[in-house]
């Protein structure tokens, strides 16, 4: 009987033993499946935010393309009207350039046309002082 006992209470404590990690076993599943949803969520939280922070660098991105484009085309701008007026300066300069060159064909005319007449003076000069020197002679 001692024995028939003994059994008994053997079996009633692992009864007991196992609705015991019956019990925590589940405590803990439910534990786990919490935990598993929480960093679910908090791994979905992660995700959205490492999409919004994706797309506000493509939109960064983009708006640096388009500053670099418009930059770009601004130096082209720039680098168009310094030219045009350079090319306005070049032919200005060359237009003074003939201008003086013109005014100095003017000028060596005049020169050439001002010896021209000092020659014809000299000679006449010379020309009269012949004569003055014949007349002084026959005189």
């Amino acid at each position: 009987m001692i024995e028939r006992a003994k059994g008994i209470v053997k079996r009633v404590t692992l009864e007991v033993i196992y609705e015991v990690v019956n019990e925590r076993s589940k405590e803990i599943y439910e534990k786990l499946e919490r935990l598993e949803r929480k960093h679910e969520e908090d791994l979905r939280f992660l995700n959205d935010r490492i999409d919004r922070i994706n797309e506000r660098i493509d939109q960064t991105n983009q708006r640096i393309d388009q500053l670099r484009q418009e930059v770009k085309e601004e130096i082209n701008q720039i680098r168009q009207e310094v030219r045009e007026e350079v090319n306005q300066l070049r032919q200005e300069v060359k237009d003074e350039i003939n201008q003086i060159r013109g005014e100095i064909n003017l000028l060596k005319e005049d020169i050439r046309k001002t010896n021209d007449r000092i020659d014809l003076m000299n000679q006449r000069f010379d020309t009269v002082i012949q004569m003055l020197s014949e007349v002084l002679r026959r005189s």
